[in-house]
């Protein structure tokens, strides 16, 4: 399983690391491909292809391989790798399934904290708060392009199901 995942960004470091912690409990081995354009994405997805029974996960934050959301679902889907993704734009763009924070909720909170700062709160005497909504996307379209089924009570949990 190649891990692609934004070089300069931190946060793709520990999403690395939580998927390096608990690949061994399911027999897949990981590789992490660092990545910062479009060139380095392109070789990094190239160099793993060739991998039998290989696949994708790209983690975010969603917004640092938003860019390059299409070039890596093209080529996923030309190398015929099952790939999920961080951002639920991704599963939209053609991707097989994405699993990540609802960006509604996260600026509706985002809202109500404004609303505090200007109301006279110090920003500082806020407490960090973190994602409470996720959702997970499924393409069935690229599914079915990649001969993968999902168990139906996987896509009875899915927000979404693209078909």
């Amino acid at each position: 399983m190649a891990v692609i995942r934004d070089a300069a960004v931190a946060a793709g470091l520990a999403g690395f690391a939580a998927i390096q912690t608990a690949a061994p409990s399911f027999g897949v081995e990981v590789s992490p491909v660092g990545v910062r354009n479009a060139a380095e994405i392109e070789a990094g997805i190239m160099e793993f292809a060739p991998a039998s029974n290989g696949g994708l996960i790209v983690v975010g934050p969603p917004s640092s391989l938003f860019a390059h959301r299409e070039l890596i679902v093209t080529l996923a889907a030309k190398r015929r790798l099952p790939a999920v993704y961080a951002g639920v734009a991704f599963a939209s763009a053609g991707a097989l399934a994405s699993y990540g924070t609802n960006p509604t909720d996260q600026y509706r909170r985002a809202a109500s904290y404004v609303d505090r700062i200007l109301k006279g709160e110090k920003p500082a005497d806020l407490p960090v708060q973190a994602p409470t909504k996720y959702e997970i996307v499924i393409n069935l379209k690229t599914a079915k392009a990649l001969g993968i089924e999902f168990p139906p009570t996987l896509l009875a949990r899915a927000d979404t199901v693209i078909e």
